[in-house]
């Protein structure tokens, strides 16, 4: 835009006639133009000074410079502002305005996932800073029993450490450069389920749980990552294991072609998941169930983002949804890869 020193408009290009599109520009002042006296104020600053001015604006969908919005989340636009003088000695102020929204979302993921890392990271680590120092400092070390029993508290919370630490780790292989993390290859989907069962065997055991696989047809081939497909697999059962701890619990894998694509599914009849949690299960580090007891150990709340990204990897799709009580299902859908 270029703006005279009464704030009207005097040219723009075509790019912000698109962005602003249904309002007349040339001839208004800015504080007509735009939506949000937040994007004006920079700009007569620069005005009023006669100095370039930078300034980096967020807006919440409503104040969009469109006027509306396709998605409901803020936007953020660098406004810059810089005095010109044109051929016949007339000063205009020139306005560049640029859509960052890309970018403040990156940093904005990137600023909440170290926060919730840290918080994650740091009430483990003080349990155990904590029974370590009740260890020596009351010389409980004498007292084998009371020793093992903290012991045994120290080790459950430095595993929940370590699985942070691996599923960060994951998070980050994925998100770096998926091509080149994964390494596709043919393989049966029954293998991959079964060692999947195999591995939680002892939990479907002790939880007396009826685990049922149907794979059809047999010998149906997916192409893909095995290791972070299984992973995909485990995470999901797993979770169906361990949030539906009450009697006859039922846990149904399934696989299926569908036209050009493979369709897996994996439900239960548990306790479900609520309608306003929904939306957000795929979030990092979020949890549906917020009432752990101190004996539990809680979960890294990385599973269901590393399933949802090792899918979206495989240029595949994931939902879930879920009715308390009757049933609870996540739905992967795969094309198919010749």
């Amino acid at each position: 835009l270029l703006v005279n020193s009464t704030s009207h408009i005097q040219f723009t290009n075509s790019t912000a006639r698109e962005l602003l599109k249904g309002r007349d520009l040339e001839g208004r002042t800015i504080i007509e133009a735009f939506l949000d006296e937040n994007l004006a104020v920079a700009l007569l600053k620069c005005i009023r000074t006669g100095k370039p001015v930078q300034k980096k604006v967020v807006l919440r969908p409503q104040s969009s410079p469109l006027g509306r919005s396709d998605k409901e989340s803020s936007s953020a636009w660098m406004i810059e502002a810089a005095p010109h003088f044109t051929d016949d000695s007339e000063l205009l102020t020139c306005v560049i305005i640029r859509n960052v929204t890309a970018e403040y979302e990156a940093e904005q993921i990137r600023q909440d996932f170290v926060a919730n890392a840290s918080h994650e990271l740091r009430t483990p680590m003080a349990i155990i800073q904590g029974y370590l120092e009740n260890l020596l400092d009351d010389d409980l070390l004498e007292e084998p029993v009371m020793s093992r029993r903290f012991l045994s508290v120290m080790q459950k919370h430095s595993n929940r450490i370590s699985r942070i630490v691996e599923d960060m780790l994951a998070i980050s292989k994925l998100e770096s450069g998926a091509d080149q993390t994964l390494k596709k290859a043919p393989f049966l989907l029954k293998d991959c389920v079964d060692d999947v069962v195999d591995r939680l065997s002892s939990l479907v055991t002790q939880n007396n749980v009826d685990l049922k696989v149907s794979i059809d047809p047999v010998d149906l081939t997916v192409v893909g990552d095995g290791f972070y497909l299984a992973q995909v697999l485990f995470n999901l059962v797993e979770n169906a294991l361990k949030e539906n701890q009450a009697p006859g619990l039922k846990i149904d894998v399934t696989g299926k072609a569908e036209g050009q694509s493979i369709v897996i599914t994996v439900s239960d009849n548990g306790r479900g998941i609520p309608s306003d949690a929904l939306p957000y299960i795929f979030k990092r580090f979020y949890r549906v169930e917020k009432h752990h007891n101190n004996s539990e150990v809680k979960g890294t709340g990385l599973g269901l983002s590393i399933v949802k990204r090792a899918i979206e990897a495989h240029d595949g799709t994931i939902t879930a949804t879920s009715t308390p009580g009757v049933s609870t299902t996540f739905t992967i859908t795969l094309p198919v890869v010749e």
